[in-house]
């Protein structure tokens, strides 16, 4: 980070990344076990660092690359997708395991519950990386779901290490609650030392902290990173820096939110957008709880098509 808070106003961003097929189905009813529920199912792109950077590049950032590794049989589609998005795909092709699959369980209040088949994201490997690839960059995002399989962690803490090296700024977002409580938070910060910002959601800051309460796991957290950011859906956002909670912004309200899916992915995009503009932390926490009302009024976890 430059002196101030803010990132240099030029350079690209590198999202090192999955894609996934989300299969989204939204039931106004509750699952009703053994037989039938009613749902509106679309098949669309997904993944937490593909969403990420495609909001990135919807709040402005007009250089966004994203590494990922997708299966061949639709490593075409996703390809295209990410292009109209405005995002410059590099993807790695595996022909032994399809792309990772998440089926999204959303229910009439739009929150989500995701059934996930991890297929080539967690097989993204070193190989798959070069360090030219942080030429021009400006920012490195690492989306913590490569954190949880030896593999592709090999591959984020390369990414990590070499960007470290250049002085890049790096920032990690956690991923998943129900993955950290299977990795260990103490492994999780382990793996993820050396990053300057943080972006967990409430759940994911508690798992790492072991505190119930946003602010005190945010202030905690910030003695350990820079920079941390903890969203809280519709009550907006709340930033540390040093051990402390300096600052606590609003979401807009959101009139009918159909679906959560990739609401705290758009948050970072537009976070990140607007700190590759030159925002200080808050105006880009405001610009990212933007993206993040946007997201829920849309289904998928994508911005709707330009």
């Amino acid at each position: 980070m430059t002196e101030g808070g803010g990132l240099p106003p030029s350079g690209g961003l590198l999202v090192v990344g999955e894609v996934v097929t989300d299969i989204v189905a939204r039931h106004g009813s509750g699952l009703v076990h053994g037989t039938d529920t009613a749902a509106r199912i679309d098949t669309l792109p997904g993944g937490a660092g593909a969403n990420v950077a495609c909001w990135a590049a919807r709040s402005g950032c007009r250089d966004v690359t994203l590494l990922a590794r997708a299966g061949a049989g639709s490593a075409a589609w996703h390809r295209e997708a990410l292009e109209r998005a405005g995002v410059r795909p590099l993807l790695a092709l595996d022909t032994e395991v399809p792309t990772a699959t998440v089926i999204a369980l959303v229910d009439r209040s739009a929150e989500r519950t995701f059934l996930t088949d991890s297929g080539a994201v967690l097989r993204l490997a070193p190989d798959d990386f070069s360090p030219s690839m942080l030429d021009g960059v400006a920012h490195l995002h690492i989306s913590g779901y490569l954190l949880f399989a030896a593999t592709s962690r090999a591959t984020a803490l390369l990414a990590l290490r070499s960007a470290r090296r250049r002085g890049i700024p790096v920032s990690v977002d956690p991923a998943s609650a129900g993955f950290l409580a299977e990795l260990g938070a103490g492994r999780f910060l382990e793996f993820a030392e050396g990053a300057d910002l943080l972006l967990p959601n409430a759940d994911e800051a508690e798992r790492l902290t072991g505190l119930p309460e946003p602010a005190d796991a945010a202030a905690k957290l910030s003695r350990q990173f820079p920079e941390v950011v903890v969203t809280l859906g519709e009550r907006g956002a709340l930033l540390a820096a040093g051990g402390a909670v300096t600052a606590r912004v609003a979401a807009p309200p959101v009139d009918g939110p159909v679906d959560s899916t990739g609401a705290g992915d758009a948050f970072t995009g537009g976070f990140l957008a607007a700190r590759l503009a030159g925002a200080d932390a808050a105006a880009a926490a405001a610009a990212g709880c933007r993206a993040g009302a946007e997201a829920v009024a849309t289904v998928g976890g994508r911005p709707p098509p330009p």
